[in-house]
């Protein structure tokens, strides 16, 4: 990560209220770049108006579907496009909404970045979950594309549409499949946005909390690491080996969500308890099991490695939210 690099750079970053856009933001402000951030503030995202706090950076409350874009994308120099739909069920349950965010709205805005910013580099917030139930462990880029939900799909879909950029036009971008991220900034409030979320929350009132299956194996990241993945993509987007691929981006070692479930009681001083249930009738179906991430490919390609032990992002966390709970509730 060069910090030097991104003095005085215009920056715009969608989902910028949310919780990696949030970080990415306060990030990117304190090594002196220009930072505009639009987003939606949806109820049922992951945005949080005080999760910008102190950032320093112009935020526009708007929706990618019908905001006026050009105006904001105008002589950007690099674009993160972290705004998406990502809840599984909500994709489920309303998938015409789901592709209007996820796909639609990702067509509006390259077209958008094509009048405004046709120099910028694009790092676009991806994700694991299209791969869906693994074929094997772990998993790297050329595993089998098979989405396991609607939300899946429309994920799939705008990816798709942003590689085309480079493929067609030239412009540097690049893809980061995400796996299960966290840290400060996250939504706790329930498990819309992840169920370490609703963890935390419980662990922090002294609330048992829920285990759907255990035996799945998850790797996680923590969000300095995913901040920090983003910042060194942007700066070498236009690198061969680089611009144009699509990466897996992981963290810690893989660990079963039982093992998970103990690790976050011990990062809270022994404190909490929790229960193993069978996955939900609605949510058995589109469940994909174990998953890890093979991102050697990004770490060779970028020297970029996470920095952060499981153990020691647990701690990190709650300690944040202890500070900050009322806020995230």
């Amino acid at each position: 990560m060069n910090k030097p690099w991104w003095k005085n750079r215009r920056v715009f970053v969608t989902g910028g209220a949310g919780f990696l856009g949030s970080n990415l933001c306060h990030a990117l402000a304190g090594m002196g770049a220009r930072v505009t951030a639009l987003d939606a503030m949806s109820e049922e995202g992951g945005a949080n108006p005080r999760n910008l706090d102190g950032a320093g950076v112009m935020l526009v409350r708007g929706d990618l579907r019908d905001t006026e874009l050009h105006s904001l994308a105008k002589g950007c120099e690099v674009l993160f496009n972290m705004a998406a739909q990502t809840s599984h069920m909500g994709g489920q349950k309303d998938p015409v909404s789901d592709i209007g965010i996820n796909a639609v709205a990702q067509v509006r805005l390259i077209q958008a970045m094509r009048e405004a910013a046709p120099e910028a580099r694009v790092v676009h917030a991806s994700t694991r979950q299209f791969y869906g139930r693994p074929v094997s462990l772990p998993v790297n880029e050329l595993h089998p594309v098979n989405p396991p939900d609607a939300n899946g799909v429309s994920k799939w879909a705008g990816e798709q549409y942003w590689l085309l950029e480079s493929r067609v036009l030239g412009r540097p971008v690049v893809s980061l499949r995400l796996t299960n991220c966290y840290g400060p900034r996250l939504r706790i409030r329930d498990a819309k946005q992840t169920f370490l979320g609703i963890w935390i929350r419980r662990v922090l009132e002294a609330e048992p909390f829920e285990v759907w299956g255990g035996a799945q194996l998850r790797d996680l990241s923590y969000v300095d690491d995913v901040t920090a993945a983003f910042l060194t993509a942007a700066e070498q987007a236009d690198a061969p080996g680089v611009n144009g691929q699509v990466f897996n981006l992981g963290g810690s070692p893989p660990i079963s969500l039982h093992d998970l479930a103990e690790r976050l009681i011990a990062a809270n001083d022994g404190q909490g308890s929790f229960s193993t249930r069978e996955f939900p009738a609605d949510r058995a179906p589109i469940d994909i099991g174990s998953y890890h991430a093979d991102d050697h490919a990004f770490r060779k390609a970028t020297g970029w490695a996470p920095a952060t032990s499981l153990d020691e992002g647990l701690r990190l966390s709650l300690a944040w939210y202890r500070e900050h709970l009322t806020d995230y509730l």
